[in-house]
């Protein structure tokens, strides 16, 4: 019988548990002790660091409490639903950038009244016609600019002024965007001076799309001798001795000095009347075939083209992409959104009328030092240490002021012939490539809606010179769109637009009446184009009624953004009508000119100030 074996002896259980082994956070994450090319960031993960500890409010103890004489009695339990509703933090809702509102006491009768004529003094007469100097209306300088303005009942939550014109109501130069030695015709078309070069630009400016305008020497370089026993440098000589003047011709922005030549600058692009030069930087250089000069008589015609509003946004904004942005994109979709058009101005009074006054734009440094032909010390060691600064201007180059505008040009036509395209790759205008001074008030990156590129025109010592807008142009190029007159059964809709253009004209300037359509002489001269509006090439004349819509528009918009405003602030006055100026006082604090300037005022708001310019 077999024996049973004896039982296993059972192990004694141990009288205490075995420590946990201590936590290797590398086994727990499993990462590499050394850094490989897939994870090179092992090493600095492997540290952790300690969450940080919150601060404890300290608390005094209860005898301090009763020695200072502090309640000691215990407050009830705090609702701890309300107290968490309280920490957590509101979000606060974006803040909308508005034109700033300043307030003025009620404006009087008489600024109910269009802005009267311009009054001219006859100082002389040349190519058979009187020149006049204007007066009696103020002029853009010491980094303010001025606009004409009217009171109207209908914009209260404005404090009454929206933007208006003075006659002549049509295209033309204008008086406050010329220097103070500049002498007009009574149209407004033909300027000349006794002085140096002076420049005046035109009421209205290109932003976007291809646009032309004409201009015809009165007076500067007479006809070269057309004598054949004489050479052709004896002949242009000749010219020269008998000159009447001089004239250059060209584009301009805002922040051009109007003292100065067209293309004296950066912000300006000029020809020569002398041997058709064209001029950037105040450097000459040579364009014109055969070196011909711009004689008395001529017609000289500029062309225009800027891309799209929306390209140029891409450029300021630095989105511009060469490889994907291939087209100018001049009639692009309609965008979801408008641009913001933001214009800070306060009605001031001078010699009894009233006028709006605004910051400037101003010149940036950059563009300044492209006029310096050599860089200081300064600028090489900034060159040395940064070469990409130092790259000329392009559509992205570091600085906003030196980008670029790709597909922008500028054509020039001579009796209805072209020349050819003396410029290319044109300066962005929009902020931030166009700030204001800096000063107290001023705002950066607004668009006042009148930015871009000015017809301009500069004369020189009895250099006279007229221009024109259109539609009736001299020597049109062959593709210039030419409206056509109402009535005829083409393009309709072009017809119901100049139709809708002469109302906005005459409510833009208080008249009454219809406005003169647009027209051609001839509608067999009229073309048929399959590009857009702003692909096909227009006069300036066209872009004037354009202008006079958007300034009604963007008057509306503000109208109705103020009123919105102060019925958020005001409820009763808003539903009422009436006006709620105490909450208003509190948010913008009042504006009022004491001489010239924006500067605050105390209290519920001031008079339209008074103010007085020097004479040059």
């Amino acid at each position: 019988m077999a024996t049973e074996s004896p039982p296993r002896p059972r192990s004694a259980t141990p009288s205490a548990i075995p420590p946990k082994r201590p936590l290797n956070l590398d086994d727990e994450q499993h990462i590499p002790a050394v850094s490989s090319p897939l994870n090179p960031d092992a090493a600095t993960s492997r540290t952790r660091k300690a969450p940080a500890r919150e601060q404890r409010e300290k608390k005094e103890s209860l005898k301090k409490r009763e020695a200072k004489g502090v309640d000691t009695t215990r407050s009830a339990t705090p609702d701890t639903q309300t107290s968490t509703k309280k920490s957590k933090k509101v979000e606060k809702p974006p803040d909308v950038v508005r034109p700033l509102r300043y307030y003025t006491k009620p404006p009087n009768p008489s600024d109910f009244d269009p802005p009267r004529e311009p009054i001219f003094n006859p100082i002389l007469s040349k190519a058979n016609r009187e020149f006049n100097e204007c007066f009696e209306h103020i002029s853009n300088k010491k980094a303010f600019r001025y606009t004409n303005c009217i009171a109207d009942p209908a914009f209260p939550s404005s404090r009454w002024f929206r933007q208006t014109d003075a006659e002549p109501f049509e295209p033309r130069f204008s008086f406050q965007e010329a220097s103070s030695h500049i002498l007009f015709d009574t149209s407004g078309r033909s300027i000349t001076t006794e002085k140096g070069f002076r420049m005046a630009r035109a009421n209205v400016c290109a932003r976007e799309g291809r646009w032309y305008y004409e201009c015809k020497i009165l007076s500067g370089v007479k006809p070269p001798n057309l004598d054949p026993s004489l050479h052709h440098q004896q002949q242009h000589q000749d010219s020269l001795s008998t000159s009447g003047g001089h004239v250059r011709l060209g584009w301009a922005r805002r922040e051009a000095n109007l003292d100065t030549p067209v293309g004296f600058d950066a912000y300006s692009y000029g020809l020569r009347d002398v041997s058709g030069q064209k001029v950037h930087l105040s450097r000459p250089k040579d364009f014109a075939p055969s070196n011909d000069s711009f004689c008395e008589g001529d017609v000289i015609g500029l062309e225009l083209t800027l891309p799209s509003l929306a390209l140029h946004r891409k450029v300021v904004e630095g989105s511009y992409n060469k490889a994907v942005d291939v087209s100018d994109d001049l009639d692009p979709h309609p965008a979801g959104e408008a641009p913001e058009i933001i214009r800070d101005r306060v009605p001031i009074r001078y010699k009894g009328v009233v006028y709006f006054e605004q910051f400037e734009y101003s010149s940036a440094k950059d563009l300044e030092d492209l006029m310096n032909p050599a860089p200081s010390l300064s600028n090489a060691a900034v060159a040395a240490k940064d070469a990409a600064a130092t790259a000329p201007p392009n559509p992205n180059h570091p600085s906003v002021a030196l980008r670029t505008l790709p597909f922008s040009s500028i054509k020039v036509y001579k009796n209805g012939m072209l020349l050819g395209t003396p410029f290319t790759d044109l300066f962005a205008f929009l902020p931030p490539a166009s700030k204001p001074a800096s000063q107290q008030g001023a705002r950066d990156g607004l668009d006042d809606g009148m930015l871009g590129y000015f017809p301009a025109i500069s004369v020189f010592r009895g250099g006279a010179a007229q221009v024109n807008f259109g539609p009736d142009f001299w020597c049109p190029p062959s593709d210039l769109a030419v409206p056509g007159p109402q009535g005829t059964g083409d393009d309709d809709d072009d017809d119901d637009d100049d139709e809708e253009n002469g109302d906005l004209q005459n409510n833009h300037r208080g008249g009454g009446g219809g406005a003169t359509a647009l027209a051609a002489k001839d509608p067999q001269t009229r073309k048929q184009h399959s590009r857009g509006k702003n692909g096909r090439l227009r006069g300036m004349g066209e872009r004037y009624v354009e202008r006079i819509a958007e300034d009604v528009v963007y008057d509306l918009v503000d109208e109705v953004d103020f009123w919105m405003l102060d019925a958020v602030e005001n409820p009763g006055a808003a539903a009422t009508g009436t006006e709620g100026t105490a909450g208003m006082k509190g948010r913008v604090g009042g504006v009022g000119i004491e001489t010239v300037g924006l500067m605050e005022l105390g209290g519920g708001g001031g008079e339209i100030k008074e103010i007085v310019q020097e004479e040059e």
